[in-house]
Protein backbone atom coordinates (compact mmCIF):
# COMPACT_ATOMS: atom_id res chain seq x y z
CA UNK A 1 0.00 0.00 0.00
CA UNK A 2 1.66 3.58 -0.81
CA UNK A 3 1.31 6.92 0.68
CA UNK A 4 -2.03 7.87 -0.91
CA UNK A 5 -3.89 4.84 -0.14
CA UNK A 6 -2.92 4.74 3.25
CA UNK A 7 -3.44 8.46 3.12
CA UNK A 8 -7.18 7.94 1.65
CA UNK A 9 -7.70 4.90 4.35
CA UNK A 10 -6.78 7.56 7.17
CA UNK A 11 -9.32 9.71 5.50
CA UNK A 12 -12.28 7.40 5.14
CA UNK A 13 -12.06 7.17 9.03
CA UNK A 14 -13.21 10.56 9.19
CA UNK A 15 -15.80 10.59 6.46
CA UNK A 16 -18.72 9.83 8.21
CA UNK A 17 -18.22 12.88 10.85
CA UNK A 18 -17.16 15.33 8.47
CA UNK A 19 -20.18 14.90 6.69
CA UNK A 20 -22.53 15.08 9.88
CA UNK A 21 -20.52 18.29 10.14
CA UNK A 22 -21.28 19.46 6.80
CA UNK A 23 -25.12 17.83 6.22
CA UNK A 24 -25.88 20.37 9.80
CA UNK A 25 -23.74 23.31 8.05
CA UNK A 26 -25.52 23.55 4.82
CA UNK A 27 -28.78 21.01 5.08
CA UNK A 28 -28.01 19.87 1.84
CA UNK A 29 -26.88 16.11 1.08
CA UNK A 30 -25.10 16.54 -2.10
CA UNK A 31 -24.03 19.60 -0.76
CA UNK A 32 -22.12 18.26 1.90
CA UNK A 33 -20.65 15.60 -0.01
CA UNK A 34 -19.37 18.23 -2.18
CA UNK A 35 -17.75 19.50 0.77
CA UNK A 36 -16.05 16.67 2.18
CA UNK A 37 -14.58 15.64 -0.92
CA UNK A 38 -13.17 19.53 -1.12
CA UNK A 39 -11.72 18.38 2.00
CA UNK A 40 -9.93 15.27 0.67
CA UNK A 41 -8.63 17.40 -2.47
CA UNK A 42 -6.98 19.28 0.12
CA UNK A 43 -5.44 16.85 2.24
CA UNK A 44 -3.94 15.23 -0.68
CA UNK A 45 -2.06 18.23 -1.70
CA UNK A 46 -1.43 18.75 1.62
CA UNK A 47 2.01 17.44 3.90
CA UNK A 48 0.18 14.94 5.63
CA UNK A 49 3.41 14.14 7.91
CA UNK A 50 2.60 17.71 9.50
CA UNK A 51 -0.57 17.61 10.83
CA UNK A 52 -0.63 16.42 14.39
CA UNK A 53 -4.38 16.01 14.16
CA UNK A 54 -5.93 14.86 11.51
CA UNK A 55 -9.55 14.80 12.57
CA UNK A 56 -9.84 18.71 14.02
CA UNK A 57 -7.72 19.69 10.81
CA UNK A 58 -10.30 17.83 8.37
CA UNK A 59 -13.16 19.39 10.52
CA UNK A 60 -11.65 22.87 10.13
CA UNK A 61 -11.20 22.45 6.26
CA UNK A 62 -14.60 21.23 6.39
CA UNK A 63 -15.71 24.45 8.01
CA UNK A 64 -13.98 26.59 5.91
CA UNK A 65 -15.68 25.41 2.86
CA UNK A 66 -19.09 24.98 4.47
CA UNK A 67 -18.24 28.95 5.11
CA UNK A 68 -17.37 29.66 1.42
CA UNK A 69 -20.45 27.49 0.20
CA UNK A 70 -23.31 29.59 2.38
CA UNK A 71 -21.42 32.91 1.47
CA UNK A 72 -22.29 32.10 -2.02
CA UNK A 73 -25.46 31.28 -1.64
CA UNK A 74 -25.57 34.91 0.45
CA UNK A 75 -23.94 36.07 -3.14
CA UNK A 76 -26.38 34.60 -5.33
CA UNK A 77 -29.51 35.68 -3.53
CA UNK A 78 -30.09 32.25 -2.09
CA UNK A 79 -30.05 32.59 1.57
CA UNK A 80 -31.73 33.08 2.96
CA UNK A 81 -34.07 30.97 1.98
CA UNK A 82 -37.52 31.25 1.79
CA UNK A 83 -40.22 29.81 4.20
CA UNK A 84 -41.36 26.82 1.85
CA UNK A 85 -37.47 25.21 1.72
CA UNK A 86 -37.20 21.64 3.32
CA UNK A 87 -33.57 20.64 3.71
CA UNK A 88 -32.87 16.88 2.39
CA UNK A 89 -34.00 14.84 4.22
CA UNK A 90 -32.02 11.58 5.75
CA UNK A 91 -33.93 8.43 5.32
CA UNK A 92 -33.90 4.97 7.19
CA UNK A 93 -35.58 2.38 7.69
CA UNK A 94 -38.66 1.89 10.40
CA UNK A 95 -38.25 -1.72 11.19
CA UNK A 96 -34.55 -1.56 12.23
CA UNK A 97 -35.01 0.97 15.20
CA UNK A 98 -32.81 0.70 18.39
CA UNK A 99 -34.03 3.55 20.50
CA UNK A 100 -30.59 3.75 22.23
CA UNK A 101 -28.75 3.83 18.96
CA UNK A 102 -30.26 6.06 17.16
CA UNK A 103 -29.98 8.75 19.95
CA UNK A 104 -26.43 8.48 18.80
CA UNK A 105 -26.63 8.16 14.65
CA UNK A 106 -24.91 11.26 13.45
CA UNK A 107 -27.93 11.53 10.96
CA UNK A 108 -30.62 12.37 13.40
CA UNK A 109 -30.68 16.15 13.76
CA UNK A 110 -34.44 17.28 13.09
CA UNK A 111 -35.58 18.61 10.16
CA UNK A 112 -37.23 21.51 12.53
CA UNK A 113 -33.89 22.36 13.57
CA UNK A 114 -32.17 22.55 9.95
CA UNK A 115 -34.89 24.63 9.02
CA UNK A 116 -34.26 27.07 12.16
CA UNK A 117 -30.53 26.73 11.03
CA UNK A 118 -31.22 28.42 7.29
CA UNK A 119 -32.04 31.54 9.11
CA UNK A 120 -28.79 31.90 10.51
CA UNK A 121 -25.76 34.03 9.01
CA UNK A 122 -23.11 31.93 7.64
CA UNK A 123 -20.44 32.74 10.59
CA UNK A 124 -23.48 32.21 12.91
CA UNK A 125 -24.11 28.71 11.56
CA UNK A 126 -20.98 27.64 11.60
CA UNK A 127 -19.80 28.84 15.12
CA UNK A 128 -23.18 27.33 16.58
CA UNK A 129 -22.88 23.75 14.64
CA UNK A 130 -18.91 23.33 15.46
CA UNK A 131 -19.24 24.51 18.62
CA UNK A 132 -22.55 23.65 20.24
CA UNK A 133 -23.09 20.17 18.21
CA UNK A 134 -19.26 19.20 17.56
CA UNK A 135 -17.41 20.78 20.62
CA UNK A 136 -14.77 22.53 18.69
CA UNK A 137 -12.82 25.47 20.63
CA UNK A 138 -13.76 28.76 20.07
CA UNK A 139 -10.14 29.54 19.13
CA UNK A 140 -10.35 26.86 16.18
CA UNK A 141 -13.66 28.00 14.81
CA UNK A 142 -12.02 31.83 15.06
CA UNK A 143 -9.61 30.97 12.29
CA UNK A 144 -12.76 29.58 10.27
CA UNK A 145 -14.91 32.78 10.35
CA UNK A 146 -12.15 35.26 10.60
CA UNK A 147 -13.19 37.12 14.01
CA UNK A 148 -11.42 37.09 17.36
CA UNK A 149 -12.52 34.46 19.40
CA UNK A 150 -14.20 36.47 22.15
CA UNK A 151 -16.52 37.36 18.68
CA UNK A 152 -16.94 33.96 17.89
CA UNK A 153 -18.47 32.87 21.14
CA UNK A 154 -20.61 36.03 20.21
CA UNK A 155 -21.59 34.38 17.39
CA UNK A 156 -22.22 31.41 18.53
CA UNK A 157 -24.62 32.61 21.57
CA UNK A 158 -26.89 34.93 19.28
CA UNK A 159 -27.01 31.94 16.97
CA UNK A 160 -28.26 29.77 20.47
CA UNK A 161 -31.03 31.88 21.43
CA UNK A 162 -32.75 32.00 17.95
CA UNK A 163 -32.69 28.58 17.63
CA UNK A 164 -33.98 27.82 21.40
CA UNK A 165 -36.68 31.01 20.18
CA UNK A 166 -37.64 28.97 17.00
CA UNK A 167 -37.04 25.34 17.11
CA UNK A 168 -40.38 23.67 17.56
CA UNK A 169 -40.74 21.51 21.37
CA UNK A 170 -41.14 17.68 19.87
CA UNK A 171 -42.19 14.06 21.98
CA UNK A 172 -39.45 12.36 21.36
CA UNK A 173 -40.80 8.84 21.75
CA UNK A 174 -41.08 6.61 18.17
CA UNK A 175 -43.86 4.68 19.29
CA UNK A 176 -46.60 7.56 19.91
CA UNK A 177 -44.92 9.47 17.05
CA UNK A 178 -45.85 6.47 15.04
CA UNK A 179 -49.67 5.87 16.62
CA UNK A 180 -50.26 9.98 15.57
CA UNK A 181 -48.93 9.46 12.05
CA UNK A 182 -51.20 6.22 11.42
CA UNK A 183 -54.07 8.40 12.73
CA UNK A 184 -53.35 11.31 10.04
CA UNK A 185 -53.01 8.84 7.60
CA UNK A 186 -55.89 6.67 8.33
CA UNK A 187 -58.42 10.00 8.58
CA UNK A 188 -56.66 11.11 4.98
CA UNK A 189 -57.68 7.44 3.55
CA UNK A 190 -61.10 7.85 5.12
CA UNK A 191 -61.72 11.63 4.22
CA UNK A 192 -62.62 12.64 7.99
CA UNK A 193 -62.38 15.71 8.38
CA UNK A 194 -62.54 15.49 12.01
CA UNK A 195 -60.66 12.90 12.76
CA UNK A 196 -57.73 15.30 10.83
CA UNK A 197 -58.67 17.95 12.87
CA UNK A 198 -58.36 15.89 15.86
CA UNK A 199 -54.86 14.76 15.27
CA UNK A 200 -53.03 18.18 13.61
CA UNK A 201 -52.21 21.05 16.22
CA UNK A 202 -54.47 24.21 15.77
CA UNK A 203 -51.68 26.53 15.37
CA UNK A 204 -49.94 23.54 12.87
CA UNK A 205 -47.45 24.85 9.77
CA UNK A 206 -47.02 22.87 6.73
CA UNK A 207 -43.93 23.73 4.54
CA UNK A 208 -44.32 21.98 0.68
CA UNK A 209 -41.27 21.88 -0.95
CA UNK A 210 -41.75 21.27 -4.52
CA UNK A 211 -38.26 22.80 -6.12
CA UNK A 212 -38.42 25.57 -9.10
CA UNK A 213 -41.61 26.76 -10.54
CA UNK A 214 -43.87 23.74 -12.11
CA UNK A 215 -45.05 25.13 -15.79
CA UNK A 216 -44.63 28.44 -14.05
CA UNK A 217 -46.68 27.98 -11.30
CA UNK A 218 -45.24 28.19 -7.62
CA UNK A 219 -46.35 24.54 -6.10
CA UNK A 220 -44.46 25.30 -3.45
CA UNK A 221 -46.69 26.54 -0.20
CA UNK A 222 -46.77 27.20 3.32
CA UNK A 223 -50.36 26.60 5.38
CA UNK A 224 -51.17 27.49 8.35
CA UNK A 225 -53.71 26.37 10.57
CA UNK A 226 -55.43 22.99 11.54
CA UNK A 227 -58.48 23.68 9.27
CA UNK A 228 -56.39 24.58 6.06
CA UNK A 229 -53.80 22.18 6.57
CA UNK A 230 -56.73 19.34 6.91
CA UNK A 231 -58.41 20.56 3.79
CA UNK A 232 -54.77 20.14 2.07
CA UNK A 233 -54.96 16.64 3.37
CA UNK A 234 -58.27 16.14 1.99
CA UNK A 235 -57.26 17.38 -1.51
CA UNK A 236 -54.28 14.72 -0.99
CA UNK A 237 -57.26 11.78 -0.06
CA UNK A 238 -56.19 9.87 -3.34
CA UNK A 239 -52.28 9.44 -2.53
CA UNK A 240 -52.95 8.20 1.24
CA UNK A 241 -55.39 5.45 -0.51
CA UNK A 242 -52.78 4.31 -2.71
CA UNK A 243 -51.45 3.26 0.61
CA UNK A 244 -49.11 -0.02 -1.17
CA UNK A 245 -46.62 2.82 -1.95
CA UNK A 246 -46.72 4.62 1.14
CA UNK A 247 -44.01 3.49 3.73
CA UNK A 248 -43.27 4.83 7.71
CA UNK A 249 -39.46 5.77 7.21
CA UNK A 250 -37.13 7.33 9.85
CA UNK A 251 -36.70 11.16 8.26
CA UNK A 252 -34.04 12.19 10.15
CA UNK A 253 -34.70 10.11 13.25
CA UNK A 254 -38.49 10.68 13.55
CA UNK A 255 -41.00 8.96 12.32
CA UNK A 256 -42.28 10.12 8.49
CA UNK A 257 -43.73 8.64 5.65
CA UNK A 258 -41.99 8.35 1.97
CA UNK A 259 -43.99 8.13 -0.87
CA UNK A 260 -42.29 5.93 -3.75
CA UNK A 261 -44.12 4.03 -6.71
CA UNK A 262 -42.22 1.28 -7.81
CA UNK A 263 -38.83 2.47 -5.49
CA UNK A 264 -38.83 5.94 -7.27
CA UNK A 265 -39.59 8.56 -4.75
CA UNK A 266 -42.07 11.30 -5.32
CA UNK A 267 -42.81 12.68 -1.78
CA UNK A 268 -40.81 12.24 1.32
CA UNK A 269 -43.03 13.77 4.82
CA UNK A 270 -41.81 14.70 8.08
CA UNK A 271 -43.53 15.81 11.17
CA UNK A 272 -42.88 17.05 14.89
CA UNK A 273 -45.54 15.60 17.05
CA UNK A 274 -46.18 16.64 20.40
CA UNK A 275 -48.85 15.97 22.84
CA UNK A 276 -50.43 14.00 20.38
CA UNK A 277 -51.00 16.39 17.54
CA UNK A 278 -48.95 17.62 15.01
CA UNK A 279 -47.02 20.65 15.11
CA UNK A 280 -45.25 21.12 12.10
CA UNK A 281 -44.78 19.10 8.77
CA UNK A 282 -42.62 19.06 5.90
CA UNK A 283 -43.11 17.95 2.65
CA UNK A 284 -39.97 17.63 -0.05
CA UNK A 285 -41.49 16.71 -3.40
CA UNK A 286 -38.82 18.41 -5.52
CA UNK A 287 -38.12 15.63 -7.82
CA UNK A 288 -34.35 16.55 -8.70
CA UNK A 289 -33.46 16.30 -4.66
CA UNK A 290 -35.46 13.34 -4.31
CA UNK A 291 -33.13 11.62 -6.96
CA UNK A 292 -30.51 12.26 -5.33
CA UNK A 293 -31.75 10.24 -1.76
CA UNK A 294 -30.33 7.19 -0.50
CA UNK A 295 -32.97 5.01 0.24
CA UNK A 296 -31.00 1.76 0.72
CA UNK A 297 -32.60 -0.66 2.72
CA UNK A 298 -36.28 0.68 2.20
CA UNK A 299 -36.90 -1.59 -1.27
CA UNK A 300 -40.12 -3.34 -1.04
Amino acid sequence: MNDTELLADRFEEHRSHLKAVAYRMLGSLSEAEDAVQEAWLKLSRSDAGEIANLGGWLTTVVGRVCLDMLRSRTRRHEEPLDDTFVPDPVIRPLSTIDPEQEVLQADSVGLALLVVLETLEPAERIAFVLHDMFAVPFDDIASIVERSSAATRQLASRARRRVRGATPAADPDLGRQRQVLDAFMAASRAGDFEALLAVLDPDVVLRADSGPLVGGVAASKVVRGAKPVAEQAMLFRQLAQAAQFLQLVLVNGTVGVLNAPEGRPMSVMGVTVLDGRITEMYILADPERLAGLDLTGLAG
